[in-house]
C-alpha cells in the first residue's frame, strides 16, 4: 500500500511539472494585452467637398466605433445571451459551458462534424485582436490564458466594448454599428428587439446565417438568441413571442449619394493621403478630408 501510494505521489508530482512544462512553453511568445487598454479601431476614412457633399469613403473594412454607453442595452443582452451567458458571472473562461461543449462534441466529432467550442466572449476578443484563427488545441490553450489576463486588467464593460465593435458580423461589416446599416441601414438605437436579436445571431456563421441569403436559416437563428434572452430574464416570454412574430426582411445599406463624376478627383486625393500619411492610416484612420 505504501509503495502504491509512493507511485501516485510521484505520478501526480510528473502530471504538475509537465503541467507546467507546457504553461511555460505555450505562454513564452504571448503578446501583452497592455495593447488592448490603448486600442485604436480601424475605421473608414471619408472625402468631402468644400461644401460638404460626400465624394468618396475608403476602406478596407467598414466599421463604426461606439463607445459602451451608447450602445442599446437590447444589443448588448441579444450578444451576451447568444454567445456567452454566464459573462458577467465568469474570470474569462466558463468551465460549466466548456464541460457542456466536451458532451455535444464527443458525438459531433463521431459524426464527422465540427465541434461547437466553448469560447467566452473575452476568449473571442483575445483570439480576433491578439492571436487570430488558427484552429488548434495550442491556440486555444494561449486563447484561455490571455482571456484570464485580460479580465485582470480590463473591466467586463471594456471588454463588451471592444467586442461589439470588432466582432466581424457579414456584408462587409466589423462591429454592431455599422452591421445595422448593412442589414436594416439604421442606426443602432432605432434596432426593434428582432432586428438586434438577429444580429446577436450572426457571430457563430454570418455566412450561414446571413438574411439576404438564408432568410429561413436566419429567422430560426434569431428565434433561437430571443429564446436564451427569455431564458435569461432579459426580456418577458411575451416580448420574445411578438418579435418572433415579425418577418426577417433586411433592407441593406444605401451608401450617401457621392458627387457625380468626382472619382478622378477622389482618387488624387487618395493618392496623395497615402504619400502623406501612408496607406494604413488612409484606410484604416478615420480620417475626415475636406
Amino acid at each position: 500500500m505504501g509503495a502504491f501510494a509512493a507511485l501516485v505521489a510521484v505520478a501526480g508530482v510528473i502530471g504538475i511539472a509537465a503541467a507546467y512544462g507546457a504553461y511555460r512553453v505555450y505562454t513564452s511568445d504571448l503578446p501583452s494585452v497592455d495593447r488592448l487598454k490603448h486600442y485604436e479601431p480601424r475605421m473608414m476614412s471619408r472625402i468631402y467637398a468644400g461644401d460638404s457633399q460626400l465624394l468618396e469613403e475608403l476602406a478596407t473594412e467598414r466599421r463604426l466605433f461606439l463607445p459602451y454607453g451608447d450602445i442599446p442595452k437590447v444589443v448588448k443582452q441579444a450578444f451576451v445571451s447568444a454567445e456567452d451567458q454566464n459573462f458577467w458571472r465568469h474570470r474569462g473562461v466558463d468551465p460549466t459551458a466548456i464541460l457542456r461543449a466536451a458532451v455535444v462534441d464527443l458525438q459531433r466529432i463521431r459524426q464527422g462534424r465540427r465541434p461547437m467550442g466553448a469560447s467566452t466572449i473575452t476568449q473571442q476578443v483575445a483570439k480576433n485582436m491578439l492571436l487570430g484563427n488558427e484552429m488548434s488545441l495550442s491556440r486555444k490553450f494561449k486563447e484561455a490564458i490571455l482571456a484570464m489576463r485580460i479580465e485582470q486588467v480590463l473591466s467586463k464593460d471594456r471588454i463588451l466594448e471592444l467586442y461589439l465593435n470588432e466582432i466581424y458580423l457579414g456584408q462587409q461589416s466589423y462591429g454592431v454599428a455599422s452591421a445595422a446599416q448593412a442589414y436594416f441601414d439604421k442606426p443602432l438605437d432605432r434596432l426593434t428587439l428582432a432586428e438586434a436579436a438577429l444580429l446577436g445571431a450572426l457571430p457563430k456563421a454570418p455566412n450561414n446565417y446571413n438574411p439576404f441569403r438564408n432568410a429561413e436559416a436566419a429567422r430560426d437563428r434569431r428565434n433561437w438568441v430571443l429564446d436564451r434572452m427569455a431564458d435569461d430574464r432579459d426580456i418577458t416570454a411575451q416580448q420574445a413571442g411578438a418579435a418572433k412574430a415579425e418577418p426577417v426582411t433586411p433592407s441593406g445599406y444605401h451608401r450617401p449619394d457621392t458627387v457625380v463624376g468626382a472619382g478622378y478627383f477622389a482618387e488624387e486625393v487618395r493618392r496623395r493621403l497615402v504619400e502623406r500619411f501612408g496607406a494604413d492610416a488612409t484606410t484604416e484612420g478615420g480620417l475626415s478630408v475636406r
